[in-house]
Order: structure tokens, then sequence, then C-alpha cells
């Protein structure tokens, strides 16, 4: 019986250490990544942010795969340098290997400008929504294409994201509006 027992303890025991070794070996490998991911993230976000130009009137994104960072959004014709910077200030960030850059520029015109200063006024002149323009970068973006509106960020609440689609649909001379707005 005891030689039974020594024979189960010499094969039980390796084969407990190479189950606890896979079981807490491989994510400590996986969190070194994440945190690295992370890392880029964070640093993206803020250079985003610190650009100069960087506006109300443009939307920037961003997906971190690894080492890549792609870049989307758009960018008023005034500030297209933005698009450029932008792409600039990510690839200098440490662990970031390449930058794929897909901010698309809006065409300069006359009517969308006329239209990005009639939405901003009657969205952020209601008393709720006047606090999404403090801060550097606002966090309600106004994206107008062709007479097409579409409205980015983050929002506190649903009702702030009702309103601020409502009143984006009252300014004359929109053809659609799109409420792209996040509760966070």
């Amino acid at each position: 019986m005891s030689t039974l027992l020594r024979a189960a303890k010499v094969l039980f025991v390796p084969a407990l250490l190479i189950m606890a070794g896979a079981a807490f070996g491989a994510p400590r490998s996986n969190v070194a990544v994440d945190s690295n991911v992370s890392a880029i993230e964070s640093q993206v976000r803020h250079r985003l942010a610190m650009l100069p130009w960087y506006g109300v009137f443009d939307n920037l994104k961003y997906q971190v795969n690894g080492t890549e960072v792609i870049l989307t959004g758009q960018v008023v014709s005034e500030h297209d340098r933005t698009k450029y910077d932008a792409e600039n200030e990510v690839k200098r960030i440490p662990g970031v290997t390449k930058v794929v850059n897909g901010i698309q520029v809006l065409p300069p015109s006359t009517f969308d400008n006329q239209i990005r200063r009639a939405e901003f006024r009657a969205i952020f002149s209601k008393s709720d929504l006047g606090r999404y323009t403090m801060g550097a970068i606002p966090q309600v973006h106004i994206i107008v294409s062709g007479g097409h509106v579409a409205l980015e960020g983050t929002v506190m609440n649903q009702m702030d994201r009702d309103v601020a689609g409502i009143v984006a649909n009252t300014v004359p001379g929109v053809f659609s509006v799109t409420n792209n707005l996040q509760i966070g």
C-alpha cells in the first residue's frame, strides 16, 4: 500500500506543479502585454488631447492593436494640420511601432461652416448641455459634412443625449443628424 501511495505522489506532485505553472505563468505574460497596451492607450489619449487645433468640430478616435495604433475620425479643413500632428505625436510614443492614419479631412464648405456655428449655438446654449464645453477639449463634438451632422463624444446621462439630438435636428439647413453620443 505504501508503495502505491509513493508512486501516486511521484506522479501527482509533478503534474500538479506543471498545472500550477501553466495556470500562474501564462497570465503574467498577458498582464505585461495588457499593461503595455494600456500604457500606449493612455499616452495616445493624452497626446491627442494636447493637440493645439483639436476642437469641438473635430473628432479623433484611435484603436491600439499591440504596438500598432490606428487613427480615425474627422477634422475640419481649417485644421488639416491636426491630422498630421496627431500621427507625428503618436509615432513618438515609446512602444508604438506603426501608425495608420485614417483621419479624414472634411472639405471646405461655407454651408457646413454655417451649420457648425448654428449647431454649436443651439446645442450649447441649453443650460444642461453648456457644461460639455468646459475644459480644453469639449466632451461633445459636432461633425458636419455636406449638411449631415454627427454628434460624437460622451455625455453624463440619457436625457442629455436625447436633448442634444433633438436640438441638433432643429437647426435649419441640416439634412440629417446622427446621434453617436455615448453615456459615460
